[in-house]
């Protein structure tokens, strides 16, 4: 009965990060945005970040926002993503 218990407790931590971990969303600061295609490169580079389920670029705000699965990946890959293409990112706002 014992052992019962202690397989018990161990399995409910281990199950206990994916009942904190979901979906979120956060607004980047994007530079470097010059011209019309630079949404869709932003866009494109951002959504390649594995776990990134859903990105929208504003031209005229120079933002981009991104839905991704905080299990899979992090607003700090995709600002890093972002950097590597030449379009400079930093989280403004974060979501749930």
């Amino acid at each position: 009965m014992k052992s019962f218990s202690v397989c018990t407790v161990i399995g409910a931590l281990m199950l206990a990060p994916a009942a904190w971990a979901g979906e979120r969303t956060v607004t980047f600061a994007v530079d470097n945005m010059t011209c019309a295609s630079c949404p869709y490169i932003v866009k494109t580079t951002m959504a390649a970040v594995p776990g990134v389920a859903n990105v929208t670029v504003s031209f005229e705000a120079k933002t981009a926002t991104v839905t991704f699965d905080d299990t899979k990946t992090n607003a700090d890959a995709i600002a890093a993503a972002s950097m590597n293409a030449g379009y400079p990112a930093r989280p403004t706002q974060q979501g749930s």
